[in-house]
């Protein structure tokens, strides 16, 4: 039964408005999930090694976050006497910058209004997967200004596996998000996530899921792919002479950035928000529904990344470049024929 929401015609024109608004609440709610994911990884990896860390510090360890964030604020912000204070200064604005330009893309879930679909985005783009990768990639440039504006040699050590690692990952993971486009015939992640109504995308191109998956952890910089602030080789690595806020800042656009993958994942392959007719048609559940589907896919992968660090050991960097130019561009390459290939024959 189709349960009939009655619209005033006055508000249908400023439905995209009041869309877009939607979208920018629930963006910023992406910020306290990234907190939340702070708090995830801690007490999940406090319970996988069986200590006490995190959980001993308030009711399942929630106060942990409040500890965190006293200590940050309260810590003595020092500069080395060496740095470039313009570099120094600004390089995590800068790479807070690039989560901001990537969250306005992103799609965050959906309402169904009378059976109509309305994703919930900032703003909607033809080539908007395009610009969530290229957002992604510029992350690169403010680890290079934290690196060298420190003047310290592990940091630039650090910086450099840094850009071994994302060339060789970001080949392949664009390759994949283009095979996406290709089988799906746009570059609008709206599109791409609506196309999956009957098959999600990883059964039709598993090989192009693994790829992806593999290429966003290491894009991210996640074990086992930490190379650039591998501790025992390189003290923290390209943040290693920043304290108190700055140091926060660094590392709160790092799990920004995952939870941003995780949704990526969830919309190119997961199926996104895509629920049931008989969901979409009832006026309630259409309204909550598909959103609360993208975001338990969300949190799933989340999860699973997540699950990793502690699941895998790290990898030496030179047996990172060779997963990458070896092994994951070749699948890629392989995807992508198949992909073109299918496209072709579901479009006839």
């Amino acid at each position: 039964m189709i349960v009939v929401i009655e619209i005033p015609e006055f508000i249908i024109p400023f439905i995209p408005w009041i869309r877009g608004l939607v979208g920018l609440s629930l963006v910023g709610a992406i910020f306290l999930g990234a907190m939340g994911a702070v708090w995830i990884e801690r007490k999940l990896s406090a319970d996988i090694q069986f200590r006490h860390g995190p959980s001993r510090v308030g009711k399942f360890g929630l106060l942990q976050l409040v500890a965190d964030a006293i200590k940050l604020f309260t810590k003595e912000d020092m500069r080395p006497s060496n740095a470039d204070r313009l570099l120094f200064d600004n390089a995590p604005i800068f790479m807070m910058s690039s989560v901001f330009l990537m969250l306005v893309a992103i799609p965050v879930g959906a309402v169904f209004i009378n059976g109509v679909e309305y994703p919930l985005a900032v703003t909607e783009m033809d080539i908007s997967i395009l610009y969530i990768e290229a957002m992604s990639a510029i992350t690169i440039f403010g680890i290079f200004m934290i690196a060298y504006g420190s003047n310290n040699k592990y940091s630039l050590l650090g910086a450099f596996r840094n850009f071994a690692r994302m060339v060789g990952y970001e080949v392949p993971l664009g390759i994949t998000v283009v095979s996406v486009a290709v089988m799906t015939g746009s570059l609008n992640i709206v599109e791409i996530a609506r196309a999956q109504g009957l098959v999600w995308n990883i059964f039709l191109q598993p090989i192009g899921f693994i790829v992806f998956f593999i290429a966003l952890m290491a894009d991210m910089g996640r074990l086992p792919f930490d190379q650039n602030e591998s501790e025992e080789e390189l003290v923290a690595g390209w943040i290693t002479e920043y304290t108190g806020m700055r140091f926060g800042l660094g590392f709160f656009a790092e799990y920004i950035h995952m939870i941003l993958g995780s949704f990526l994942v969830a919309l190119l392959f997961l199926g996104g928000w895509n629920v049931p007719a008989f969901v979409a048609n009832n006026a309630i559940l259409g309204l909550i529904a598909p959103t609360g589907f993208l975001l338990l896919k969300t949190v799933l992968v989340l999860m699973t990344i997540i699950g990793m660090r502690w699941a895998v050991p790290r990898f030496r960097i030179d047996q990172v470049v060779d997963m990458s130019w070896k092994k994951l561009l070749p699948l890629s390459l392989l995807n992508l024929v198949w992909a073109v290939g299918l496209g072709l024959y579901l479009g006839a």
